[in-house]
């Protein structure tokens, strides 16, 4: 098998290098005269660049807390554990820690015939009637097609691999669950009913104590995204969707490579979407940079070629992905447990092959000659295993759940005459009646956070908390000045399978806790 070859990787090696390079604990604990051959000139070079890296990274998170106006917590870098977020005042037990916005987040392709919510801060939409008329009618439809569903997300990494291993041309179909019951556990509802729900003719009992916010439609009508506001469709359009928007006001040979782009990350892996989102968010941010030195809203140094100036430029649109990125995807995604040990250069080869076709397939739709590098199979490698390593789901709670859990709390008669309506919808939902909002998405605070297998706070949805953002939670006393750290893991799992865990992160545990139960 020969490896994927990407021209840019070479032509822009430079560039790439400059967007790669912010500085690793690694690289802080090797910086030594003792560790290399250096000459006194060269050291102080290296560590001038390296300060200079750090001091960019400490700016960004002192700028970025304060315009969301944090003042309980800061941003510290260390040099034998990397960045960690500390606390700037005492925390009691369930406090409330930080609530961090994403920088960029995507809906997973299955859950979206169950869940309707907003694509830029995923809040539910429309009313509880349109959800679950919504999803008894997209499930229909799946049902109804002979050939299943694709997951398109990292479980089916390993399907992947045994089908390019086989060489098989036959899918193997209905291996994965959707997120649903099966139809067999469900009672149809008379016709008519799905409709009612989908176009408000019919209202269910007591629905109006959850309102929802109305659906507001993609501002280049591609009827795939759907917000809870204006605000929220215009910021995701000027974050990234202007340049993934598959509209009628899109070019027609873009919006044809967008689809066939859409259609491989669905089939294969849904995560490519979100790498798509993080070039777009940096393409975008680059623009908006440059128009705003050309009509002197911002000074930056044009003295160099036109070149340097953009290079310059860029490497500014991408330092807030820059503070995520670790290790190449390829290089970082766990082995599957189906995959014997002998064949994993092979499926990491394979793994580098999907994300080089995806790669082609996005460039062919959104390429930007002035951002060349963000299109090197390098970057986008870099892109997908951020996602992959600080592996920070994005989770909503369905509002549907809550509905049901209000009527079966009713005292009759109330009870008796909502459940004539709302039992027979139940029983068509089945016993997976509420499936919650899933998604990946990287938050730049949360994803500063240490691991600690005696954590002092934890990520924790509290019923007021109705959209994609981290919260992260207090579960003991935190002092000022103490760290603040979460569980990569399971705290509760024995000793050698929490250290297994924390392998596919890159490194061993030694907190109080894995000190104290090592063999």
């Amino acid at each position: 098998m020969e490896e994927p070859i990407c021209p840019i990787d070479s032509s822009c090696q430079t560039q790439i290098s400059a967007l790669l390079s912010p500085p690793s604990t690694l690289q802080l604990q090797a910086l030594s005269p003792s560790n290399f051959q250096l000459t006194s000139l060269l050291f102080l070079f290296c560590s001038l660049h390296l300060i200079a890296s750090f001091c960019l990274s400490q700016e960004y998170y002192n700028t970025l807390l304060s315009a969301r106006h944090y003042s309980s917590i800061t941003v510290k870098q260390d040099a034998n554990f990397g960045k960690g977020v500390f606390a700037a005042m005492d925390f009691s037990d369930g406090d409330l820690v930080l609530r961090d916005q994403m920088l960029v987040g995507s809906q997973h392709s299955f859950n979206k015939i169950d869940c309707f919510v907003c694509s830029f801060c995923f809040r539910f939409i429309g009313s509880i009637e349109l959800q679950i008329g919504r999803r008894l009618y997209l499930q229909g439809l799946r049902d109804s097609e002979s050939h299943g569903c694709d997951v398109g997300s990292s479980s089916s990494l390993s399907k992947n691999f045994h089908e390019m291993d086989s060489s098989s041309e036959d899918e193997d179909q209905g291996t994965h669950q959707c997120g649903s019951g099966s139809s067999k556990d469900k009672n149809p509802l008379p016709e008519g009913v799905v409709e009612s729900l989908m176009n408000g003719q019919l209202n269910l009992p007591f629905s109006k104590e959850f309102s929802l916010p109305s659906a507001v439609p993609c501002l280049g009508g591609c009827g795939e995204a759907y917000y809870c506001s204006t605000s929220c469709a215009e910021a995701d359009w000027e974050s990234s969707h202007s340049l993934l928007c598959t509209g009628e006001r899109s070019d027609p040979a873009h919006r044809e490579a967008l689809l066939k782009f859409n259609k491989h990350a669905n089939e294969t892996n849904d995560i490519f979407i979100l790498a798509a989102k993080a070039i777009c968010f940096t393409i975008l941010r680059y623009r908006k940079l440059k128009a705003n030195c050309h009509e002197g809203k911002m000074k930056y140094d044009t003295s160099g070629d036109s070149n340097s100036y953009n290079a310059s430029l860029l490497l500014e649109a991408w330092r807030p992905i820059s503070m995520g990125h670790k290790r190449r995807w390829w290089d970082c995604v766990a082995l599957p447990d189906d995959i014997d040990s002998s064949d994993e250069d092979s499926f990491r080869m394979q793994i580098k092959e999907l994300a080089f076709k995806s790669l082609q397939l996005l460039k062919k739709a959104i390429f930007d000659k002035e951002c060349e590098p963000l299109f090197s199979l390098d970057i986008y490698g870099h892109i997908i295993g951020m996602f992959e390593q600080n592996n920070l789901d994005l989770v909503v709670a369905s509002p549907v759940e809550d509905y049901f859990l209000y009527i079966d709390d009713l005292k009759n008669p109330d009870k008796e005459e909502a459940e004539k309506i709302t039992q027979p919808i139940l029983d068509a939902l089945g016993e997976d009646y509420s499936v919650c909002c899933q998604g990946t998405a990287f938050f730049p605070l949360q994803s500063c956070m240490n691991h600690s297998c005696s954590p002092n706070a934890k990520a924790f949805k509290r019923d007021e908390d109705r959209d994609g953002q981290a919260t992260i939670i207090a579960v003991r006393p935190i002092r000022k000045g103490e760290e603040i750290t979460i569980s990569y893991v399971d705290e509760d799992l024995p000793f050698e399978e929490r250290q297994a865990s924390l392998a596919d992160y890159g490194f061993r545990c030694r907190c109080p806790k894995c000190i104290e139960e090592e063999p």
